[in-house]
């Protein structure tokens, strides 16, 4: 599904994503809010953009503390919205600048939370539209399928090509994604505010 089909889908009220804000950051599993009943994860490579994508669909820039070092987010950040529902910024998988050790131990974390997470309800992946569905974004779309679990990709920097090179590669990928259900994707820009509305707009279905 394309982020024109999704506008044109959810008629939803819009959440209040401005008055979001930052609630905790959980170590493991059991550290995290017990109060929640709806949450979304924005999943993806370390250096994915997720934490700028937090700041740029809540209209929050300093919310989610950004870096352009790999592996800067290695606990699980929970962003409350409103009474049961956040927002969580995972830590990236893949290359970190991180002893391997410490990575290790993440990456068992978030394995255990994407598995465990009785309150997750869909994930934001992102990935980058100049080398889209690595190894590991295909690994985490397989697997939200397995679980059926909606899972939401986001092709990030789409401001980094042409528009033409951007709509070639997004006809590429929905026809890859096909295959699965629960599935949607779309282009995304932090930077140029690209594509922010249509996933405002999956992200108030999915918590509502």
């Amino acid at each position: 599904m394309s982020s024109q089909e999704i506008t044109g889908t959810l008629k939803t009220i819009p959440m209040k994503f401005d008055q979001t804000c930052f609630q905790t950051s959980a170590a493991t599993l059991e550290d995290c809010p017990a109060d929640s009943s709806a949450e979304v994860a924005f999943a993806g490579r370390s250096n994915a953009g997720k934490s700028s994508a937090v700041n740029v669909i809540t209209s929050l820039p300093q919310l989610a503390r950004t870096s352009k070092t790999p592996g800067r987010t290695q606990l699980i950040n929970f962003f409350f919205i409103e009474e049961g529902k956040y927002l969580v910024d995972l830590p990236g998988y893949g290359y970190a600048k991180v002893p391997l050790e410490r990575r290790d131990k993440w990456q068992f974390e978030l394995e255990k939370y994407l598995r465990r997470r009785k309150a997750l309800v869909g994930l934001i992946l992102l990935s980058d539209i100049r080398h889209p569905l690595k190894k590991f974004d295909r690994m985490m779309i397989e697997w939200a399928a397995q679980a059926n679990l909606p899972l939401h990709l986001l092709l990030t920097k789409a401001d980094k090509l042409k528009r033409g090179a951007t709509q070639k590669t997004l006809l590429k990928v929905e026809k890859e994604l096909t295959v699965f259900d629960n599935v949607s994707v779309q282009l995304f820009s932090a930077l140029r505010n690209i594509g922010v509305d249509p996933v405002r707009k999956v992200l108030t279905q999915w918590l509502a």
